[in-house]
């Protein structure tokens, strides 16, 4: 974010002398600004940005080609909206604008889509979705498998989807930096799907755990009634109804 603010400072005293060109390139940095604050979980924030970015863009239209940063924009929109859990407003932005989009756009633009979906709970079509992507290269580490188990996890799947979010952690450990949000979200995922909601077998386990202490309490008192049972009823003696020796 520093290096951005440090460009984007010194691009605006520029702006005005060089023409429509050279402020569609600080629209584009901007652009790139939003990516960093919803990377930081500053969805409204990045919002705004967007909201803004997509005016200016519209007052430069008539004079020079804005389309690939208005799409960089309108990408970086949805995915706030996706963050603040608008997930249906981030698919219209989606499906809208997938039409016009060139293959490194549309990636983008389908990996927003199945996290709209995925957001909505309408699973398969989430999985359908990122069903069709691969990896643009070493900076999308780990995305493509994040989202198919946030997919798989979402329809009972669970085996498959832990080995799909290992995966991706094991990617996003290799290439990308530590404090990297996709990082952080592997391992939030994976937490949720290995100690929120466990496997059957370990589930059962930890039930029968959990109940030991119960049991072993009822086999005490039990034998203690024995005992007493025992002694008050000795051989020869009745009986009382419903006590077996």
């Amino acid at each position: 974010m520093p290096e951005l603010e440090t460009l984007i400072t010194e691009l605006e005293q520029k702006a005005d002398s060089y023409g429509p060109n050279v402020r569609v390139l600080l629209l584009g940095l901007r652009s790139n600004r939003v990516a960093v604050l919803v990377g930081q979980g500053r969805y409204t924030e990045g919002e705004a940005e967007a909201q803004d970015i997509l005016r200016a863009l519209a007052r430069l239209a008539h004079l020079t080609a804005v389309w690939e940063t208005e799409l960089s924009a309108l990408t970086n929109l949805a995915a706030a909206l996706n963050g603040q859990g608008r997930y249906e407003e981030a698919e219209a932005i989606a499906r809208g604008n997938l039409p016009r989009a060139d293959e490194p756009t549309a990636v983008v633009l389908r990996r927003v889509l199945g996290r709209s979906l995925n957001g909505q709970g309408r699973y398969e079509e989430a999985l359908a979705e990122v069903g069709r992507l691969a990896p643009l290269g070493r900076a999308d580490s780990g995305a493509v498998d994040i989202d198919t188990a946030r997919a798989l996890h979402g329809l009972g799947r669970r085996s498959e989807a832990e080995a799909a979010v290992r995966q991706a952690l094991t990617a996003c450990e290799q290439f990308l930096h530590p404090a990297h949000p996709r990082t952080r979200d592997a391992r939030t995922l994976l937490t949720r799907i290995t100690v929120e909601d466990p496997a059957p077998n370990e589930l059962v386990r930890s039930r029968a755990t959990k109940d030991a202490p119960r049991a072993a309490s009822s086999v005490r008192a039990a034998s203690r009634e024995a005992r007493m049972s025992t002694r008050t009823h000795a051989p020869g003696s009745p009986t009382r109804a419903g006590w077996c020796p």
